[in-house]
């Protein structure tokens, strides 16, 4: 009997050693005359038990982990390849606590298949939302996405049915989806996973958008700092077009629908869905005034849909099980579930996918197990670079679009960065100004000088030089990037730097910045 081993390829476990423990398993299998097929899975997403080694039993999969290369030796006297126990045993995975308290569903396959295995993406359920949505109008499928609720998962949280909608009715004699695959918001790597992990879930899904709205090409913009996802995602284009998923009879639909992958360069503000845009035309990555909205006149002038790789691999789930399912998880218009990236100091690090409504405090301390340095937390920043810092008193603050812009928050990716209580706000508020100055497009104003005049502002602060005029000044610039900036780089700068400002007065304080000049 064949022995199966599954070993993440995963970048995250790739970095953690993977590559050096599936050499080793190799070695030692060839060497003991083991017959064993190894697949490279993607990451459940718990970083801190990576490289996770799972095997299948007679008992169903047993994993260990954290394994290195010089574990192999031991690992296979313990007998491990028949789940037997072990110092890195972890038991049945799906019962790890971190992994039992989520609800998976755009995630449901990601660590568990081979992601290049067409087969055994349709054996967990994957291609059933194309297949009812090749046989629906277009009118039809764009009003189930709509009654779902689901919302945008890259940042605004728009809803996703609107904007189908939109581009459905727009008059064009050609139409594209657009993957935005720039997925570069510090603590985030949902969008990387899931291409590593799950790459047809994200094809199945803008095929889906490509009949409800009369597109028929797709772009997939991912940054070359991800080598691993642009490799599998260009695989699983070809295997997708070779079995007929893609072409000029989607599923021997009527329907045509082809994805091409593009790499950008990596500018932070490509991001942004109209610099994107500029970037796929070959021009340079400069944000675009709206009106014209993207939906009436984007990719090459015509109409486009614009969504992020969570949005559109939400969509066979959707298309699947109905809207009203995936409408049953979640509260208030945040509807669904969302995929948590948690990072920073924290015990735990990783992907949690769960519906929306927990608290950013169960999240921290819970979930994440609190600071890894063991030191209380100082702040937790949501959404990115962009995002506020928010202290524990505002940790009962849950996970909801509305109640985070309630607090002067924002969701944007949902990845969270957690900070101990040595972290300095001061400093930390500078750094988003001097994120903004470095990534700035250039076009506007309010980003452009704002945020290199706020670096040099704050710096006074730090100084000692007139805190509280400069200060004032601070205040200023941020409502003029606020709401003077063309795009969410400069309009979202005041976020971090406000909330720091507001919440941390003690790291803005002279008599502490003198005490530390001391």
């Amino acid at each position: 009997m064949t022995v199966k081993i599954y070993i993440p390829d995963d970048a995250g476990a790739l970095a953690l050693g993977a590559e050096k423990v599936a050499r080793a398993i190799a070695q030692e299998t060839a060497a003991r005359g083991i017959e064993a097929t190894i697949v490279r899975n993607g990451s459940r997403g718990m970083f801190w038990l990576e490289p996770m080694v799972e095997v299948e039993s007679e008992n169903g999969r047993v994993a260990y982990g954290p394994v290195k290369a010089a574990d192999i030796a031991s690992l296979f006297e313990a007998n491990f390849l028949s789940g037997a126990s072990h110092h890195l045993s972890l038991g049945d995975p799906e019962k790890i606590p971190f992994l039992a308290r989520q609800t998976r569903l755009t995630f449901a396959r990601c660590g568990i298949i081979d992601p290049l295995s067409l087969e055994d993406y349709r054996a967990h359920g994957g291609l059933r939302g194309l297949a009812n949505a090749v046989a629906m109008a277009p009118a039809d499928i764009v009003s189930q996405v709509t009654e779902s609720g689901l919302r945008g998962r890259g940042g605004a949280g728009f809803p996703t049915g609107i904007k189908w909608n939109t581009v459905l009715n727009a008059v064009g004699d050609r139409k594209y989806i657009v993957c935005n695959a720039d997925e570069g918001d510090s603590a985030t790597f949902a969008d990387r996973m899931i291409m590593e992990g799950d790459p047809f879930v994200l094809i199945e899904g803008m095929a889906i958008a490509g009949i409800a709205t009369g597109a028929t090409k797709g772009f997939v913009y991912i940054r070359s700092e991800y080598p691993h996802a642009i490799a599998k995602m260009e695989r699983a284009v070809e295997i997708a077009r070779r079995a007929g998923v893609l072409g000029v009879n989607v599923l021997g639909s009527p329907n045509a629908f082809d994805i091409e992958v593009r790499v950008g360069a990596g500018a932070y503000v490509c991001g942004e869905e109209t610099s994107l845009l500029n970037s796929l035309e070959g021009k340079r990555g400069v944000v675009r005034a709206k009106p014209p909205l993207p939906a009436i006149e984007g990719l090459f002038g015509k109409p486009t849909v614009i969504n992020n790789v969570i949005s559109l691999a939400s969509v066979p789930i959707i298309m699947d099980k109905g809207a009203a399912f995936y409408k049953d998880f979640g509260l208030g218009r945040s509807r669904g579930t969302i995929p948590i990236q948690i990072a920073g100091n924290v015990k735990h690090g990783g992907l949690f996918e769960t519906a929306f409504g927990l608290s950013l405090g169960e999240i921290v301390y819970d979930i994440a197990g609190g600071a890894a340095t063991g030191r209380s937390v100082k702040a937790a920043q949501v959404g990115g670079p962009l995002g506020a810092y928010f202290p524990p008193a505002l940790f009962d603050t849950l996970i909801d679009y509305e109640a985070f812009a309630a607090k002067d928050g924002l969701i944007g990716h949902a990845g969270i960065t957690v900070f101990d209580e040595t972290a300095d706000m001061l400093k930390q508020a500078r750094f988003a100004m001097e994120f903004c100055a470095i990534e700035s497009c250039g076009k506007c104003t309010p980003c452009r000088i704002g945020s290199t005049r706020g670096v040099e502002t704050i710096d006074r602060i730090a100084a000692g030089i007139e805190p509280e005029k400069n200060l004032e000044l601070v205040t200023d610039l941020c409502n003029t990037m606020k709401f003077g900036s063309l795009c969410a780089l400069g309009g979202f700068t005041p976020y971090p730097v406000m909330s720091a400002i507001k919440h941390f007065p003690d790291d803005f304080a002279p008599k502490k910045m003198a005490e530390a000049a001391e």
